[in-house]
Order: C-alpha cells, then structure tokens, then sequence
C-alpha cells in the first residue's frame, strides 16, 4: 500500500493527470567526461562549478516544460533552487552513475546522506540507479537484494517515494550497444523487472531500460543494418515486460540520442505497453553540450530556447499513450 504521504509526494513530480514527465540531469563523472570531450579538454579541466552551471541552465529552461526534474545533491543543488515552480524534485542517492568502479558494480550511497536529509534538501522523491544483472555472482546479488530492501524501508519511514533505477548489464562483459547484448537485453530487463516489482524492495516506482534497442530493431526508424529483433519481436518484448511490472515503471533514455528515444516510446505505444511516463536525461540536453563547452551558458542557453524545448515538447506529444501512476499502484493514498 502506497501512504497518502508517498501518495502527495509522487503527484508533486507528475502531472496533474498523473503522468511523470520528468527531466534528469543527476549525471556526475559522465557529464563531466561529456564536457571536456566536446571542448578538447581532460576531465580534470572541467570545474565543479562547471558541472553546477550546466545543471543550472538545463534546469532552469527545461523544467519549465516538465513535471520535475531529477538532480544530485552533489553538483545539482543550485540548481535545484532554479527550476520551474511547479515541478517536482527527486535527488539521487547513490554515489556514482553508471562507471561503477567496484567488484560487481556494488551499490555504494553518498557518504554522509541519508534519505531525511535528502528529504530536507527539498526532495519529494528519492532515486536510486542499481547496476543489475541477474547473471551476476549470487553473494553480491544476494548483497544488492538486502541494500535495496534497506533503501526501500528508510524511504518507507520517512513518507518518501522510491524510485528504483535497475540498469543492466552482461557479467561476461560485452558492450551496452552491441548487437550481441542487444539479443539478450530483453530476457534481462524482463527478469529485472519481475525481481524489483517485488513487494520486500518497497519500490514505489521502476525507472527502467526499454527492453529492446530501437537500432537493432528492423524496420525502426533509427535501424542501422543489425538485427536483434523484427518489429513484431520487439513489440512482444514491450507486452511482456509490462506484464513482468507490477508497480508503475516509467522508461530512461539510458544515454540514447532524440531520435532512437522518441523511437522506442512509439514502439511501447504501438505495443500498449502502461509505462507511466519518462525520466528523460540525455536524450533531451546532450546535443547542448557542445555549445556549452565551446562557448559557455550563453550559448547553451540559445540552444536550450530552441532545440532542448523542441526535444522536451516532442517526448511530451509522445506520452498521451502514457498511464497514469496511480492506475497502476496498488492502495495509492491509503
């Protein structure tokens, strides 16, 4: 059963049809290395304030065409303080993103935090990304389970949502993008699902990775030659996983360009797929960076007006297909 007082916050970060549409720009070490890249420079070249600056200004223009918007409270809380009235705020809790350095991409949380604090910081919902592979050692998933039941219940105590961003991975090593993970991706995310829909996590809501990779799936709009899936396959694939969900879930843009995001919405669309919205990172500002690192906020600034508007007005269009939240929880406000 979700309280009233989840029940309250979760509507703080969706529309007030109950749809989360909701910027992320929590990145750390990746937008860093985002950064420097597109100015020629090392990471280490890149300020912290840099990092601010940038989460400001994204902030700043684009949660004015979303539901809230999703920062760390390491580099995003000035921006936190420029986003748009009426959206909602959620904070990350883990201390790194996707270049997880440790043994089996254990789940560490920012040193010092703690969900209250967060809470305090402004928060109306917490977020966790977990690195997950059900093929992994079973003592460091067994360890993952108990870390996310943990979360689960500080977040249950404190009245504060949770919302559970399980990426996987192959444990044999092969690349994210490559067709040979793009075969297996969907039996993954699939188990994934089924594994964090759970009701020991106390998981409010799964952020979670399209099943399939509109690349790899013939006859998408972005398909590049390599099939993993025919569009028939990949429309099963977007039915089973929502059959494996049981809570709301709503899908990230797992580092994908405009084109292949908007792509795969039109596919769970097509599919009928109850996804519950978007928490959309760099599909929506990563074609700003250069103009960041090469020319500063105001030229970033010119760009967000005009294509990041445009990004965040097109995956809105594409989310009449979405389903309310509360359509999909269980007890929502009891």
């Amino acid at each position: 059963m979700i309280s009233t007082e989840k029940t309250n916050r979760l509507n703080t970060i969706a529309t007030p049809e109950g749809i989360i549409a909701a910027l992320a720009i929590d990145q750390r070490r990746s937008l860093r290395q985002m950064i420097a890249k597109a100015g020629g420079k090392s990471a280490e070249a890149i300020s912290d304030e840099q990092l601010s600056s940038f989460k400001g200004a994204v902030t700043a223009v684009l949660s004015q065409h979303t539901s809230a918007v999703l920062l760390d409270p390491e580099y995003g809380l000035e921006a936190a303080h420029r986003k748009a009235k009426g959206a909602g705020l959620l904070l990350a809790y883990e201390s790194d993103g996707y270049e997880n350095p440790r043994p089996h991409r254990m789940l560490a949380l920012l040193p010092g935090a703690s969900v209250i604090q967060l809470r305090d910081k402004g928060a109306d919902a917490i977020k966790i990304l977990l690195s997950w592979t059900p093929e992994d050692d079973p003592r460091a998933n067994d360890q993952k389970r108990a870390l996310v039941e943990s979360i689960g219940n500080e977040c249950e105590a404190a009245g504060m949502p949770f919302l559970l961003e399980p990426v996987v991975y192959d444990a044999a090593g092969s690349a994210p993008r490559s067709l040979e993970f793009a075969k297996r991706k969907p039996d993954l995310v699939v188990r994934t699902m089924e594994e964090f829909s759970k009701p020991a996590y106390k998981v409010d809501i799964l952020k979670v990775e399209y099943p399939v990779i509109a690349a790899f799936v013939e006859g998408s709009p972005v398909y590049k030659g390599e099939k993993a899936q025919s569009h028939k396959e990949a429309l099963d694939w977007f039915r089973t996983a929502d059959s494996a969900a049981g809570l709301p879930y709503i899908y990230l843009s797992a580092g994908a360009g405009i084109a292949e995001f908007l792509a795969s919405l039109e596919l769970a669309a097509e599919a009928g797929a109850a996804f519950s919205g978007v928490l959309c990172g760099r599909a929506m500002w990563q074609d700003g960076i250069p103009q960041y690192a090469q020319a500063g906020e105001p030229a970033l600034n010119e760009w967000l007006e005009t294509e990041g508007v445009s990004n965040a007005q097109r995956i809105s269009a594409c989310l009449k297909a979405a389903t309310p939240w509360h359509k999909r929880a269980q007890g929502a406000g009891e």
